[in-house]
Protein backbone atom coordinates (compact mmCIF):
# COMPACT_ATOMS: atom_id res chain seq x y z
CA UNK A 1 0.00 0.00 0.00
CA UNK A 2 1.40 3.51 -1.27
CA UNK A 3 0.06 6.59 0.30
CA UNK A 4 -0.12 10.30 -0.16
CA UNK A 5 -2.71 12.84 1.89
CA UNK A 6 -2.98 16.06 2.40
CA UNK A 7 -4.82 18.57 4.68
CA UNK A 8 -7.45 20.65 2.68
CA UNK A 9 -9.41 24.00 2.90
CA UNK A 10 -10.25 25.42 6.22
CA UNK A 11 -10.65 23.03 8.31
CA UNK A 12 -7.50 21.16 7.35
CA UNK A 13 -9.50 17.92 6.29
CA UNK A 14 -7.07 15.21 5.25
CA UNK A 15 -7.65 14.01 2.07
CA UNK A 16 -5.58 10.50 1.37
CA UNK A 17 -5.06 8.65 -1.91
CA UNK A 18 -3.95 4.44 -1.03
CA UNK A 19 -2.54 3.08 -3.95
CA UNK A 20 -2.65 -0.90 -4.00
CA UNK A 21 -2.01 -2.86 -7.10
CA UNK A 22 -1.32 0.42 -9.39
CA UNK A 23 -5.00 1.55 -8.42
CA UNK A 24 -6.06 4.53 -6.39
CA UNK A 25 -8.53 4.85 -3.78
CA UNK A 26 -9.69 8.42 -2.65
CA UNK A 27 -10.98 9.23 0.80
CA UNK A 28 -12.58 12.12 1.55
CA UNK A 29 -12.24 14.51 -0.74
CA UNK A 30 -12.82 17.65 0.89
CA UNK A 31 -12.60 21.86 -0.08
CA UNK A 32 -10.42 22.24 -3.20
CA UNK A 33 -9.20 18.62 -3.14
CA UNK A 34 -9.55 18.05 -6.92
CA UNK A 35 -6.49 19.76 -8.56
CA UNK A 36 -4.36 17.88 -6.20
CA UNK A 37 -6.22 14.69 -6.86
CA UNK A 38 -5.65 15.13 -10.28
CA UNK A 39 -1.83 15.36 -10.09
CA UNK A 40 -1.44 12.74 -7.98
CA UNK A 41 -3.57 9.61 -9.01
CA UNK A 42 -3.26 7.33 -12.21
CA UNK A 43 -5.49 5.23 -12.36
CA UNK A 44 -8.46 6.15 -9.65
CA UNK A 45 -11.25 3.24 -9.02
CA UNK A 46 -13.54 5.16 -6.07
CA UNK A 47 -14.38 7.74 -3.80
CA UNK A 48 -14.65 6.65 0.34
CA UNK A 49 -16.49 8.86 2.05
CA UNK A 50 -15.67 8.16 6.14
CA UNK A 51 -19.14 10.25 6.91
CA UNK A 52 -20.91 12.83 5.09
CA UNK A 53 -19.95 16.06 6.94
CA UNK A 54 -19.01 18.56 4.26
CA UNK A 55 -15.45 19.22 4.98
CA UNK A 56 -14.86 15.44 3.75
CA UNK A 57 -17.35 15.80 0.84
CA UNK A 58 -17.01 18.85 -0.76
CA UNK A 59 -15.29 17.56 -4.16
CA UNK A 60 -17.33 14.45 -4.34
CA UNK A 61 -18.91 15.37 -7.33
CA UNK A 62 -16.14 17.14 -9.26
CA UNK A 63 -13.84 14.31 -8.91
CA UNK A 64 -16.51 12.03 -9.85
CA UNK A 65 -17.28 13.30 -13.10
CA UNK A 66 -13.50 14.17 -13.68
CA UNK A 67 -12.95 10.36 -13.24
CA UNK A 68 -16.10 8.92 -13.69
CA UNK A 69 -15.58 6.50 -10.51
CA UNK A 70 -18.68 5.60 -7.88
CA UNK A 71 -19.03 7.20 -4.48
CA UNK A 72 -19.07 4.87 -1.30
CA UNK A 73 -20.91 5.68 2.33
CA UNK A 74 -22.79 4.41 5.04
CA UNK A 75 -26.57 4.50 4.16
CA UNK A 76 -27.35 6.39 7.20
CA UNK A 77 -24.66 9.41 6.27
CA UNK A 78 -25.88 9.25 2.36
CA UNK A 79 -28.53 12.14 3.13
CA UNK A 80 -25.30 14.39 3.75
CA UNK A 81 -24.25 14.34 0.24
CA UNK A 82 -27.31 15.54 -1.24
CA UNK A 83 -28.18 18.04 1.03
CA UNK A 84 -26.32 21.27 2.36
CA UNK A 85 -27.15 21.08 6.38
CA UNK A 86 -24.97 23.44 7.52
CA UNK A 87 -25.72 26.11 4.95
CA UNK A 88 -21.64 25.92 3.58
CA UNK A 89 -22.87 25.91 0.04
CA UNK A 90 -21.28 22.87 -0.46
CA UNK A 91 -21.91 20.87 -3.90
CA UNK A 92 -24.24 18.04 -4.31
CA UNK A 93 -23.27 14.81 -4.46
CA UNK A 94 -24.71 11.29 -4.62
CA UNK A 95 -23.64 8.14 -3.50
CA UNK A 96 -23.48 5.32 -5.71
CA UNK A 97 -23.16 2.34 -3.15
CA UNK A 98 -24.83 2.41 0.17
CA UNK A 99 -22.53 0.84 2.42
CA UNK A 100 -25.15 -1.22 5.04
CA UNK A 101 -22.72 -3.93 6.48
CA UNK A 102 -19.10 -4.53 7.33
CA UNK A 103 -18.68 -7.01 4.89
CA UNK A 104 -15.44 -6.63 2.91
CA UNK A 105 -15.64 -4.98 -0.04
CA UNK A 106 -12.93 -6.24 -3.38
CA UNK A 107 -13.14 -3.41 -5.52
CA UNK A 108 -10.55 -4.46 -8.59
CA UNK A 109 -8.79 -6.91 -6.29
CA UNK A 110 -8.52 -3.86 -3.82
CA UNK A 111 -10.05 -5.27 -0.20
CA UNK A 112 -11.54 -2.57 2.38
CA UNK A 113 -14.62 -2.68 4.53
CA UNK A 114 -16.61 -0.17 6.38
CA UNK A 115 -16.65 -0.37 10.27
CA UNK A 116 -19.36 1.76 11.76
CA UNK A 117 -18.67 3.66 14.76
CA UNK A 118 -21.42 6.34 14.70
CA UNK A 119 -21.83 9.36 17.10
CA UNK A 120 -20.11 11.73 15.49
CA UNK A 121 -23.16 11.26 12.47
CA UNK A 122 -24.73 8.73 12.41
CA UNK A 123 -23.01 6.68 9.74
CA UNK A 124 -19.66 7.46 10.80
CA UNK A 125 -17.05 4.55 9.52
CA UNK A 126 -13.51 3.79 9.53
CA UNK A 127 -12.33 2.48 6.31
CA UNK A 128 -10.18 -0.33 7.26
CA UNK A 129 -7.69 -2.02 4.91
CA UNK A 130 -4.97 -4.89 5.65
CA UNK A 131 -2.51 -2.45 6.27
CA UNK A 132 -4.19 0.61 8.20
CA UNK A 133 -7.21 1.96 9.25
CA UNK A 134 -9.09 5.55 8.18
CA UNK A 135 -10.57 7.27 10.81
CA UNK A 136 -12.38 9.77 9.59
CA UNK A 137 -13.87 12.11 12.64
CA UNK A 138 -13.99 9.01 14.92
CA UNK A 139 -10.54 8.76 16.36
CA UNK A 140 -7.88 11.59 16.19
CA UNK A 141 -4.26 11.61 17.42
CA UNK A 142 -5.51 12.23 21.44
CA UNK A 143 -9.01 13.05 20.86
CA UNK A 144 -12.36 12.19 19.50
CA UNK A 145 -14.90 13.44 16.76
CA UNK A 146 -17.00 16.07 18.17
CA UNK A 147 -20.57 15.12 19.45
CA UNK A 148 -22.14 18.64 20.12
CA UNK A 149 -23.12 18.76 15.52
CA UNK A 150 -26.87 18.27 14.43
CA UNK A 151 -27.20 14.68 13.73
CA UNK A 152 -24.49 14.20 16.24
CA UNK A 153 -25.62 11.40 19.07
CA UNK A 154 -23.25 10.97 22.96
CA UNK A 155 -24.82 7.78 23.28
CA UNK A 156 -23.79 6.32 20.21
CA UNK A 157 -20.26 7.59 20.96
CA UNK A 158 -20.12 5.87 24.20
CA UNK A 159 -20.63 2.81 22.25
CA UNK A 160 -18.53 3.06 19.79
CA UNK A 161 -15.66 4.00 22.35
CA UNK A 162 -15.98 0.87 24.18
CA UNK A 163 -16.25 -1.43 20.66
CA UNK A 164 -12.98 0.63 19.33
CA UNK A 165 -11.69 -0.36 23.01
CA UNK A 166 -12.26 -4.09 22.77
CA UNK A 167 -10.12 -4.16 19.15
CA UNK A 168 -7.28 -6.91 19.76
CA UNK A 169 -5.29 -5.66 17.00
CA UNK A 170 -3.05 -2.90 15.89
CA UNK A 171 -2.74 -0.98 12.73
CA UNK A 172 -1.66 2.72 11.86
CA UNK A 173 -4.72 5.19 12.04
CA UNK A 174 -4.94 7.69 9.52
CA UNK A 175 -7.71 10.20 11.07
CA UNK A 176 -9.77 13.20 9.39
CA UNK A 177 -7.72 15.62 10.72
CA UNK A 178 -4.21 15.74 11.71
CA UNK A 179 -1.26 13.23 12.27
CA UNK A 180 -1.57 9.67 12.69
CA UNK A 181 -1.56 7.33 15.39
CA UNK A 182 -2.51 4.06 15.92
CA UNK A 183 -5.31 2.29 17.68
CA UNK A 184 -3.04 0.79 20.41
CA UNK A 185 -2.07 4.10 21.34
CA UNK A 186 -5.61 5.46 21.37
CA UNK A 187 -7.01 2.99 23.09
CA UNK A 188 -5.28 4.06 26.00
CA UNK A 189 -7.14 7.18 25.97
CA UNK A 190 -10.54 5.36 26.00
CA UNK A 191 -11.83 5.86 28.81
CA UNK A 192 -11.26 9.70 29.59
CA UNK A 193 -13.19 10.17 26.76
CA UNK A 194 -16.09 8.07 28.23
CA UNK A 195 -16.07 9.87 31.33
CA UNK A 196 -16.02 13.23 29.20
CA UNK A 197 -18.62 12.72 27.20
Amino acid sequence: MQLKYKPMGQYQTNCYIVTINDRDIIIDPGVGATSWIEKNVKNPVAILNTHGHFDHVWSNAEVKKIFNIPIFIHHKDAFFLENDQFSMGKPKSKADFLVNNEDIIDLEGIRFRFLHFPGHTPGCCVIEFEEAWFSGDFIFRGSIGRVDFPYSNPEDMKKSLLRFKEIRYDKPVYPGHGEPTTIKNEQKHVDYWLRAI
